[in-house]
């Protein structure tokens, strides 16, 4: 499988450093920042491309998924910062019909962190006197805050119908790795959940997988779908 890398920073560089463990051969990279950049969107080489796998900028993404997707490329999006446009990508995707797999983080273990957390939520819903916080903390180079992943938890537990506000809040600072911990505070008792990442090879694995799930397919995912996860 022929796979784009749209960003070539260290999410990117991992992800193409890890591609051929999982059968996929980097076609070539769009990066106007990066030595490698072999052309925008539109470029005619990117010919025969089956997957791109995005971890760019919210403003890339907003430019160069609807030229791929009527490319007929399929589309692996790690990027946030861009759910202002959602609703225009969603609606460029279907008219071109290509698959796509969004995800804020693409972690197994935050996938499944997310189930756990929704789950917890639901319980706690009835129990008045319980409130819920959201925390989380990276290095100093990650632009958004709150996370993507932060945002995902917290959509999760109001879906599970958590009914109270949750507040959540935000560490940039030196080298942390990214860590997310949800809270469930009472009168006189806390419970805690909470998931770290020691290193980006998660990620790119978890990009990787999708990217190899998504060929082939049409229609708007999430790393739920490609995990099987309910």
């Amino acid at each position: 499988m022929r796979v784009l890398l749209v960003g070539h920073g260290k999410m990117g560089q991992l992800v193409g450093e890890l591609s051929k463990s999982y059968g996929c051969d980097v076609a070539g990279v769009i990066d106007p920042m990066s030595p490698l950049h072999g052309g925008g969107p539109d470029d005619d080489r990117w010919r025969g491309v089956d997957v791109a796998i995005d971890f760019s900028t919210a403003d890339s993404v907003v430019t160069n998924v609807p030229v791929l997707a009527r490319r007929g490329i399929n589309l692996v999006v790690g990027t946030t910062g861009w759910a202002a446009q959602e609703a225009s990508l969603r609606q460029v995707v279907a008219e071109a019909g290509v698959g796509i797999v969004v995800a804020p983080n693409f972690s197994t273990g935050v996938v499944l962190f997310e189930a756990i957390v929704a789950h917890a939520a639901k319980l706690f819903a009835p129990q008045d006197e319980f409130g819920a916080f959201l925390h989380e903390a990276h290095h100093a180079a990650k632009k958004d805050a709150p996370s993507g992943t932060a945002f995902l938890l917290k959509r999760a537990m109001e879906q599970a119908g958590f009914p109270r506000p949750i507040d959540v809040s935000s560490t940039r600072a030196g080298f942390i790795p990214g860590t997310h911990s949800v809270g469930f505070d009472g009168p006189a008792e806390t419970i805690t959940l909470s998931h770290a990442a020691r290193d980006r090879t998660a990620f790119a694995r978890g990009a990787l997988t999708a990217a190899n799930w998504i060929h082939g397919k049409r229609g708007w995912y999430t790393m739920r779908d490609v995990l099987g996860v309910g």
